[in-house]
């Protein structure tokens, strides 16, 4: 099955949509990646899900990606004696170290860590920013607060510190336990939470040893603060605009969400933009025109994915939703301003033969209109360096590695096939043929360009490109 556009979508799988024949209606509706929410997901319910999902891959005969989304460091108050407590503005309110049950005047905050890490003048959200307050004095057992904005609070809501960073990691011990979990059933990407810096995706890295992809959620100041260096040592990155809207001015994420898509797209990194895309989907057939325009906003920038998470997970409309989002990208890809927009941010590439390779690529494929450039990749990076310069004609990324296959389905405007490795390089060229023609990319007396590595069978060795005809011998299969 081809897909008619570039982005790709990335479905979240819930109640309203874990069972195999929904799983296969979504794929079939557009869902190119399906991510599991380990935040509502334990691991027999994780691996049954994983399970499904390869199930409907071998029906559809298309590699399908796994995202596997950890929950990460959640922070949350205690109770209350009436489960709630009613504040006024201006008011003197402690969160400390005391168990008991709070009332108007404190509450127990089970988090030493935020306790020792506040100083006077941060401020503290709770539930979301529905209450703002302001830390007057901090001693590492309580915080006194200033009550700024808000008047209610009640039992387990989380916190959430803009201007606090936590000497904790990313990972929690759920998150270990869930990583080596997810790690097991073979999914292809790990998405980690509230990265701060980074050094938080070191430890996710040590364990999952090239098993899976790592993937950092942007949501907080600090890692905006240090994207550069969160970059460099991630394979991918999200826009997370829930916690990050939370965190940060409202008016502040859509810049910020441009400045993180541009970023990734000049390191050759997917990015992914998340949350609230088709919020009304949730319980209305058809979406808001500013949701359609929000959605539309991240294909024109060139993001490689856009995510639908309670839309597809709990709504009254999963397949609705995912289809709805399929012709909202494809409708974008055909704007005569879409090319225009996606060559202006295009980026220099880098000094190495790779990335020349795959630039020269692009502009014979373009100058010649060929068909698509088929890149012969084994480990994947011949693949983001194609996805890198954004090419008007398809990527068709052929790997015999099943699991290199499944991760790039994230990538924009990348067909992955696996196909058994070339013998040598007529082989390869008479494969490339073959496979544009049995997948539809071309017919016989059509060209494409070939990009791979020589010798064969050499990872990271992007050096050798090759024009070739589709032959009127070339047979479909």
């Amino acid at each position: 099955m081809r897909r008619s556009r570039k982005v790709k979508i990335l479905a979240t799988i819930g109640p309203a949509s874990s069972s195999e024949d929904m799983l296969k209606k979504l794929f079939e509706a557009g869902a190119d990646v399906f991510r599991i929410n380990m935040s509502h997901t334990d691991h027999e319910l994780m691996r049954t899900l994983v399970g499904r999902i390869r199930t409907v891959e071998k029906a559809v005969g298309r590699p399908i990606g796994i995202l596997a989304d950890l929950q990460g460091p959640k922070l949350r108050v205690g109770k209350f004696v009436n489960g709630k407590a009613t504040l006024t503005l201006g008011q003197t309110f402690t969160l400390d170290d005391n168990p008991e049950p709070g009332n108007s005047t404190r509450v127990y905050l089970p988090h030493p860590e935020i306790l020792r890490s506040v100083e006077a003048g941060d401020r503290l959200l709770i539930d979301d920013g529905k209450l703002e307050l302001k830390a007057v004095k901090s001693d590492g057992k309580a915080i006194v607060c200033t009550v700024v904005a808000g008047t209610s609070i009640s039992d387990k809501k989380g916190v959430s510190l803009p201007d606090t960073d936590l000497p904790v990691g990313a990972l929690t011990e759920k998150d270990r336990s869930d990583l080596d979990a997810v790690l097991a059933t073979g999914v292809d990407w790990v998405a980690l939470s509230f990265v701060q810096r980074p050094e938080d995706l070191a430890e996710a890295r040590k364990i999952a040893r090239g098993r899976a992809l790592i993937m950092a959620k942007i949501e907080k100041p600090q890692a905006v603060a240090r994207l550069a260096e969160i970059i460099e040592l991630s394979d991918a990155l999200m826009v997370a605009r829930g916690d990050l809207g939370v965190e940060m001015p409202l008016e502040a994420v859509p810049g910020i969400q441009k400045q993180i898509t541009r970023a990734a797209r000049r390191a050759g990194k997917p990015v992914v933009i998340a949350t609230q895309m088709l919020e009304s989907m949730i319980t209305a057939p058809v979406p808001t025109r500013a949701e359609v325009s929000d959605v539309s906003i991240a294909v024109f920038e060139g993001a490689d994915a856009v995510m639908l998470s309670a839309e597809s997970a709990a709504g009254a409309y999963p397949v609705e939703a995912v289809a709805m989002m399929n012709r909202i990208a494809s409708k974008v890809e055909t704007d005569p301003t879409y090319a225009g927009i996606i060559n202006a941010q295009r980026s220099e590439p880098e000094a190495t033969g790779a990335d020349a390779i795959s630039l020269a690529a692009r502009e014979i494929a373009e100058t010649l209109k060929l068909s698509a450039i088929i890149s012969y990749t084994a480990s994947g990076t011949t693949g983001l360096r194609a996805a890198r310069e954004r090419p008007q004609v398809p990527i068709v990324a052929l790997s015999p590695i099943v699991n290199t296959a499944r991760r790039l389905s994230l990538l924009w405007g990348t067909h992955c096939v696996v196909s058994p490795d070339a013998i040598d390089l007529d082989d390869m060229v008479d494969r490339a043929c073959r496979i544009a023609l049995d997948e539809g990319f071309g017919k016989p007396g059509d060209r494409v360009i070939i990009t791979a590595g020589v010798p064969l069978r050499t990872p990271g060795s992007t050096n050798m490109l090759r024009i070739a005809y589709i032959g009127s011998d070339v047979q479909a299969r």
